[in-house]
C-alpha cells in the first residue's frame, strides 16, 4: 500500500531542474566572484599581511581578551536563558489561564516586552541601575533586558504549544476530576514543551547573538574585548573577525542541537503505534464471556 505524500508545488521536470542546477552554478560564480575581489581588495590595502593576522593568535590575545569576553558573553547568556524559561513558562502560563483579568494582565506584559527593542531596555536599565549606585549595572542590565525580551517570546511559543494540542487532552483531564489549573500543569504543558522544544533552542542562539549589544553599554562580553584588542594593536578587521568566527562556531552548535532534537522528538513522537511483543492477534474481551478477536475473522467470537 504506497503511501501519498501532499506537495505545495509539482515536482520540477528535467527542463526545470536544468534551469535550476544552471542558476544554482551561476549564483555560486557570482558569489566566489565577489570574495576573490573582496580578498585582493584587501590585499591591495595590506589587511591580509601576517604582521595584523599574527597577534589574534597570541597567547595574549587569547587569554586576556577572547576568552574572558566569551566567558562574560556564556555568562550572561547562561543567566539569561534560565530567567528567560521561567518567564515564558510563567507569564505563558498566565496567558491560558480561565481568569480574564490575569490573562489580560500577562497579555499586556508579555505584548509590551515583546514589542520594545532589546537595545533599548538595556540602555534603560544600564541609566536606571547607574543612577541607584547598583554595583555592576552593565551586567544586570544585559541580563534583565535579555529576560523580559526572550522570555516574552517564549511565553508566545508556551502558548501557541498548548493552543496546538488536540482539545481532548484538556477534556480528558477535566473529565478525571482534575481543575484546570491541574489540566494545564500536569497535561498540557509537558506535552507543549516537548513539541516547542527544538524552537526553545533556536531561541537560545537569539540570546547568545543579543548579548553583543551589551558592548553598548560597556559589558565586557566577546565583541567589547575583540574591539578593545584591535584598538589597541591596529587590526579591528582581523580581531572582529575571530570574534565573528567564534560566534559562528556556537551558534552552528546551537543550531545543530535544535536540528537534532528536531529529529529525535519527531521519532518519538511521530508514527503509528507498534503492536506488543509476542501479540499477532490481540483479543478484546466481550459480554457474556466471549473473546472476540481483533482481526482475521470478521470479528467473529472467538472460543
Amino acid at each position: 500500500m504506497s503511501s501519498q505524500q501532499s506537495v505545495l508545488f509539482d515536482a520540477p521536470g528535467p527542463r526545470a531542474r536544468r534551469r535550476i542546477a544552471i542558476g544554482n552554478v551561476v549564483g555560486a560564480a557570482v558569489v566566489l566572484g565577489i570574495a576573490v575581489l573582496v580578498l585582493l581588495e584587501l590585499e591591495r590595502k595590506g589587511q591580509l599581511s601576517w604582521d595584523l593576522w599574527g597577534p589574534v593568535f597570541t597567547a595574549n590575545a587569547w587569554e586576556n581578551y577572547y576568552l574572558p569576553g566569551l566567558q562574560n558573553t556564556l555568562r550572561a547568556a547562561g543567566f539569561a536563558i534560565v530567567g528567560a524559561v521561567v518567564f515564558g513558562l510563567l507569564f505563558g502560563s498566565g496567558r491560558l489561564s480561565h481568569l480574564r483579568v490575569l490573562r489580560w494582565l500577562c497579555g499586556i506584559v508579555v505584548e509590551f516586552f515583546r514589542a520594545v527593542p532589546v537595545l533599548l531596555l538595556m540602555i534603560f536599565f544600564w541609566l536606571l541601575f547607574g543612577f541607584g549606585d547598583v554595583p555592576n549595572p552593565s551586567f544586570l542590565a544585559v541580563v534583565l533586558a535579555l529576560v523580559l525580551y526572550n522570555g516574552s517570546v517564549i511565553a508566545e511559543l508556551v502558548r501557541s504549544g498548548v493552543g496546538n494540542l488536540p482539545r481532548g487532552q484538556s477534556e480528558a483531564g477535566l473529565a478525571v476530576g482534575l481543575t484546570r489549573g491541574q489540566t494545564l500543569r500536569s497535561i498540557q504543558l509537558p506535552q507543549a514543551l516537548i513539541a516547542m522544544l527544538p524552537a526553545l533552542v533556536s531561541q537560545l542562539v537569539v540570546v547568545l547573538k543579543d548579548t553583543a549589544l551589551g558592548q553598548i553599554i560597556v559589558y565586557s562580553e566577546l565583541l567589547r574585548a575583540a574591539q578593545i584588542f584591535g584598538n589597541g594593536n591596529g587590526n579591528n578587521l582581523q580581531s572582529l573577525t575571530i570574534a565573528a568566527v567564534v560566534f559562528i562556531v556556537i551558534n552552528f552548535l546551537l543550531t545543530t542541537l535544535a536540528q537534532w532534537l528536531s529529529r529525535f522528538l519527531k521519532g518519538r513522537t511521530a508514527g503509528a503505534t507498534a503492536t506488543g511483543p509476542g501479540v499477532d492477534n490481540p483479543t478484546i474481551p466481550a459480554e457474556g464471556g466471549q473473546v472476540v478477536t481483533a482481526g482475521g475473522d470478521g470479528g467473529r467470537p472467538g472460543r
